[in-house]
């Protein structure tokens, strides 16, 4: 569906089902993400993401190593959570397997996406959210281009209060997406 140079963005396959289970399941890759507590959630995901795909057009893609066709984890857009500041609008978001990290796949992917976007869209701003903790996820968003919008943090209310990944930040692209990339 979406091709770089080390990777292709694609529908999700039954292949891909185990490796996104153990990476669902990695406590350390999960951190700063909601947890996955048991099969039934990685189901769920599943059944979200092809719900997406069918009617809205895109998804969070599963991502695959060009190379040797490893699954590395998802890259893609939905849309934002109901009663947060990004509801409704376009969001960009990501998720590789630990053992990923710190190859430059997520910025690979999401640089694809958002060229994807822009030809294929009619939004004019794509939004990224993360916990303030995610240094890592919040530092590609800036390599993005995106613009932080202090104004906009707040509590997900998707998330346990009490909880550390409560309180989420808010960041956003303007059209013309690929313009802004460094």
């Amino acid at each position: 569906m979406i091709d770089t140079e080390r990777l292709i963005l694609r529908h999700w396959l039954q292949r891909d089902v185990p490796e996104l289970r153990r990476q669902s399941f990695d406590a350390a890759g999960m951190r700063y993400l909601l947890p996955m507590p048991d099969e039934a959630a990685v189901q769920a995901l599943l059944g979200r993401l092809d719900l997406w795909r069918d009617t809205l057009g895109f998804t969070f893609w599963a991502i695959e190593r060009r190379s040797d066709g490893a699954f590395l984890g998802l890259c893609g857009f939905k849309r934002g959570a109901a009663g947060t500041p990004i509801a409704d609008m376009l969001e960009i978001g990501w998720r590789l397997g630990v053992a990923h990290w710190g190859q430059g796949y997520a910025r690979e992917a999401a640089q694809a996406c958002l060229h994807w976007a822009a030809a294929t869209l009619t939004d004019e701003r794509i939004y990224a959210i993360t916990v303030p903790a995610n240094t890592a996820s919040w530092g590609l968003m800036e390599r993005l281009g995106m613009q932080r919008l202090v104004d906009q943090d707040f509590d997900h209310p998707l998330v346990e209060d009490g909880s550390p990944l409560k309180r989420h930040i808010t960041y956003r692209l303007d059209r013309p997406f690929v313009n802004h990339l460094r």
